[in-house]
């Protein structure tokens, strides 16, 4: 998706916002070539023992050029691909040939047994996984290429805070790719039905969740990211159709425009303002 929206696809260090318990995406990128990834998570909840099984189970997958997994297998998974073959042209066998060498293999291996500890020599590390990162300084200023989440950021309370942080820390031809997930996760029968809940009604259904949702729609991504200079590249909205009228809405989301009550994911891809695209 980066190649085709004209971003670079060489990239040393890449930074994910909210892996969970598997950091396979990350691990996916080291063996295909980056250098370093960073894990950032509000709780930390990573399985070294399943990402180790990733790990071994990945550099197969590469090895043998296995197609892409497809809507049919997953079909909640977004952005959908215009082709769900083995990117050869990108991860050409001359390419494969470097990054499948087996010293690179292994530190990347190293990197992993480090996270709880088994490993005591942290130099010239590939992972590094920061929980709760809650500060901006958690990474180094223009230090990653690439900063990339699966259906998180919907669950980020300061959108504001956490878009800045990303722009701090990207280098100046440096990109982020976010799918984001606007439907209920099951807080109501409706799949927008969450923006008829009042802030009282809200808060109880949060309880006492360190996040769930931060209910903010597609063009409030989209705001934040022209009010802090980034070039949106690729914005791909997918649609369902709203079966909640505007006086259910709730006050604080009575302003929200058709395409907002409509659109119930999108994947942005979005690149800080003089960024140099490839050819």
């Amino acid at each position: 998706m980066a190649q085709k929206a004209g971003m670079p696809i060489t990239l040393d260090t890449i930074a994910e916002i909210g892996p969970g318990d598997s950091i396979g995406s990350g691990i996916a990128a080291l063996i295909s070539g980056s250098s370093k990834y960073y894990a950032l998570d509000i709780v930390k909840s990573v399985n070294i023992k399943k990402n180790l099984e990733v790990f071994d189970e990945l550099i197969e997958l590469f090895r043998s050029r296995q197609n892409i997994p497809d809507e049919a297998e997953f079909p909640e998974v977004k952005p959908l691909l215009g082709s769900y073959e083995f990117p050869r042209h990108i991860l050409t066998d001359q390419r494969l040939e470097e990054v499948l060498r087996q010293d690179r293999l292994e530190k990347i291996r190293r990197s992993l047994l480090a996270l709880d500890g088994s490993v005591t020599d942290k130099d010239d590390l590939s992972v590094y996984y920061i929980a709760p990162w809650n500060r901006v300084e958690a990474v180094e200023k223009e230090t990653i290429d690439m900063i990339f989440s699966q259906a998180v950021l919907e669950h980020v309370d300061d959108l504001s805070t956490v878009y800045e942080a990303m722009y701090y820390w990207l280098k100046p031809a440096g990109f982020i790719s976010h799918q984001i997930d606007f439907k209920s996760h099951d807080t109501a029968d409706q799949w927008n039905g969450h923006w008829t809940h009042s802030e009282f009604l809200w808060r109880i259904i949060r309880g006492k969740r360190p996040y769930l949702l931060n209910r903010e729609p597609h063009s409030t991504h989209i705001r934040l990211l022209r009010e802090l200079n980034f070039e949106i590249v690729s914005d791909i909205e997918y649609r369902k159709r709203s079966v909640i009228s505007r006086e259910q809405l709730a006050p604080r989301f009575r302003h929200l425009s058709a395409d907002d009550l409509t659109t119930s994911g999108a994947f942005i891809q979005a690149a800080k303002k003089g960024n140099t695209r490839s050819s």
